[in-house]
This record gives structure tokens, C-alpha cells and sequence, in this order.
């Protein structure tokens, strides 16, 4: 298979090296005008800053594609510097930095299953399931009176994040939450 992709091969989920750096196509728009030169217009989001952008292209670019490998790990355990997965497949262990995870670390748990993004043998992203249940570990206690002006409450959970809860929930209580929005969505009975 060829190493670059002409514009007629642009395609959502492509990953490609736009501007020196790995990025995933989100969508891509091709336009022959009646008079000129065939163009694609992008939109793509870069895989180690999550900046979105758009730009186009002419009919005669070509995009590198990216060398990234999608590796299933499980996540184990951190030292508040250092988050520690292991690799499914060989079972050798990976070291991630706090600053690569950024808030990615606070929906890892021990044993959750994730998968880790590779670039030049580098890990660049570590991607989550949509839904994590976690645990409540303190929040304001309800007031009855308060119920009807105060229908949502600030919950810590047992990583360390603090979310936008319901009034009825408790200190121990097993929540359902988004990962991509960090928003409560339910209660786990």
C-alpha cells in the first residue's frame, strides 16, 4: 500500500501527517467546480494537541500516512507522576506521563481496559470506554427543603474529579458518568 493518499482518497477516520504532526480526518468534502482545479476541503483534528482545524486541499496534494498503532492495554496503577498500563497482547508493561494523560487520568481505575495511541514508538493519547462507574466519596448531604432550588450538587469521586450530581446521591454511591463531557448519567444500583 502506498505511504501517501491523493485527495480522492480522503475518507473520515484516515489518519495522516498534516502540518509535521499525526491527525485523524473527521471529515472531508470534495468540490469540482466547473472552471479550475478539483479541491478537498478537511477537517481535522490533530492527535497530540486535540486541536481541531480546517484547510484545503488542491487536487495535486498528497498526505503522508501516519505510522499510529492503536494498542489494547489495561490500565494498573499510578505514583501521581506516572500512570502504568500493560499491553494485552506480550503483556510488557507501558509508562505514561501526567501531562500526556491530562484529564484522561481521572476515568482510569485499576483493571479498566483502555487503548493507548502510538506514534514513533512514543504513546501520544490514551483513549477511554464513553461510560466509567465510579464511586462517590464525598458530597454535601441532601436537605429536604432545598430539593426544589437545588436539584444538583458537586460530588468528589474515588479518582480525584469532582461532577455535577443529583441531590439524592450519597457518599459511597456508584455512579454512572460520560467521559467525554464529565457528566453524571446515572446511578448504578
Amino acid at each position: 500500500m502506498s505511504k501517501n493518499y491523493s485527495i480522492n482518497m480522503f475518507k473520515p477516520g484516515l489518519k495522516v501527517i498534516i502540518f509535521k504532526e499525526p491527525c485523524i480526518i473527521k471529515s472531508s468534502f470534495f468540490v469540482k467546480p466547473g472552471k479550475g482545479q478539483a479541491f478537498s476541503r478537511l477537517k481535522f483534528k490533530s492527535l497530540l494537541s486535540g486541536k481541531i482545524v480546517e484547510t484545503t486541499f488542491k487536487s495535486t496534494d498528497r498526505l503522508e500516512k501516519a505510522e499510529i498503532k492503536d494498542l489494547k492495554a489495561i490500565y494498573l496503577y499510578n505514583n501521581h507522576s506516572f500512570w502504568y498500563f500493560m499491553d494485552n497482547t506480550n503483556f510488557n508493561e507501558i509508562i505514561v506521563s501526567k501531562d500526556l494523560l491530562k484529564n484522561t487520568r481521572f476515568w482510569l481505575i485499576p483493571q479498566c481496559k483502555c487503548v493507548l495511541t502510538i506514534w514513533k514508538k512514543e504513546v501520544i493519547s490514551v483513549s477511554v470506554d464513553n461510560f466509567v462507574n465510579l464511586t462517590v466519596i464525598k458530597t454535601s448531604p441532601s436537605i429536604k427543603k432545598n430539593s426544589i432550588n437545588n436539584s444538583i450538587k458537586l460530588a468528589i469521586l474515588n479518582t480525584g474529579i469532582s461532577v455535577k450530581v443529583p441531590y439524592f446521591i450519597k457518599n459511597n454511591d456508584l455512579i454512572k458518568v460520560d467521559t467525554r463531557t464529565s457528566k453524571y448519567v446515572s446511578r448504578i444500583k
